[in-house]
């Protein structure tokens, strides 16, 4: 028999309260075939991409976490695509999995994902990015990503503070992803009183569709071009935003003379901070966070117990929320986060690379 974990808000807020764990009785459209007659979890993967390192490493520690507790792994790529998504999803489905784990290409659109899972009778868990709009989504697993703004800004605002009248270039995410308004919103928290106080001005900002660097790029130059070179840093809210900014500030003869910031300790943006022209990343322990969702899917899956430490609102209930944790990173303490946890190594992230 299947189970969900309970989404009734006074049962849910008992359990975040008391860090309980709890489950939810079969619901209806039972499936007939699972890890309960085959003996073997099958767990559905259906991910929005897979360009960059980042998701790459997202896979391959769920897939060894899921090995580790006997369990396997379908793995559908939408390539950003939503019409994809969906029938990847339904190919999961199809294919007869126990639980389905989904990163979004947009959170909206995936609640058709979400719904057609749970008419089946598979429990679903967003992963990294909020699938919002629907009521039968069963977990959420994902980072800070308010906190993930906040570190962005802060690091800006401490950087500047000597910088008479800072002004800074903000390359916001991809609208289709709920995660993009989650760093804004952190970012806000502690740029917005300053900008209102006169202290700082975002003189250029923009959402980059997709969370593409060349979208990214083209920001940084149209900023360059209306405003010109006399600002002080940027704002981009990933490494691959970071990407386009740095490219585009090569091509200007700006390297190194702007400040940057970005998320998610990509390699090569680790290789700029460590040779000065990215200045911050936000250090985001993916295999951690992949691990969890393995494990969270395994327990959904064999009906064992969840911890509930937090909830989110959906725009339609109130989601159990499990998160890991982030870190600024910076020249200074690379050594003892990204390198000591394994995620790359000194050789790597130090190499010079001829020009």
């Amino acid at each position: 028999m299947k189970y969900r974990i309970g989404l009734l808000i006074t049962c849910l807020l008992l359990c975040v309260g008391l860090g309980l764990s709890l489950s939810k009785p079969g619901k209806s459209g039972e499936r007939t075939t699972g890890a309960s007659e085959e003996g073997k979890v099958l767990i559905g993967f259906s991910m929005d991409e897979i360009r960059g390192p980042r998701w790459h490493k997202d896979q391959s520690a769920l897939i060894a976490r899921a090995e580790e507790l006997g369990a396997e792994v379908s793995i559908q790529v939408a390539n950003s695509n939503d019409a994809k998504q969906i029938q990847d999803i339904q190919s999961l489905i199809t294919q007869g999995v126990d639980v389905l784990v989904i990163i979004p290409h947009d959170g909206a659109a995936m609640a058709k994902g979400v719904e057609l899972a749970a008419e089946a009778g598979i429990p679903t868990i967003s992963y990294d990015r909020l699938i919002t709009g629907t009521d039968k989504l069963d977990l959420y697993v994902t980072f800070d990503n308010v906190k993930v703004g906040r570190l962005q800004a802060a690091y800006l605002v401490e950087a500047l503070k000597n910088v008479p009248n800072p002004k800074i270039v903000r390359l916001l995410g991809s609208k289709s992803d709920n995660n993009a308004f989650l760093f804004k919103k952190g970012q806000d928290e502690i740029l917005m009183p300053l900008v209102e106080a006169g202290k700082l001005e975002i003189i250029h900002e923009d959402w980059c569709e997709n969370w593409e660097g060349r979208n990214a790029k083209m920001i940084v130059n149209a900023a360059i071009t209306k405003h010109g070179k006399e600002f002080h840093g940027i704002l981009a809210s990933a490494d691959v935003l970071a990407n386009g900014a740095s490219k585009a500030l090569e091509e200007e003869g700006l390297s190194g003379r702007i400040l940057l910031t970005g998320q998610d300790a990509d390699l090569v943006a680790c290789q700029r901070i460590v040779q000065g022209t990215q200045n911050q990343t936000v250090y985001k322990p993916i295999p951690e966070l992949a691990k969890m969702a393995a494990e969270m899917a395994y327990n959904l899956a064999t009906a064992k117990p969840i911890v509930v430490p937090e909830s989110i609102d959906n725009n339609m209930a109130e989601i159990p929320m499990g998160m890991a944790d982030i870190v600024s990173v910076t020249a200074e303490n690379m050594m003892e986060t990204v390198v000591a946890d394994g995620f790359h190594s000194q050789e790597e992230i130090y190499k010079v690379t001829a020009n």
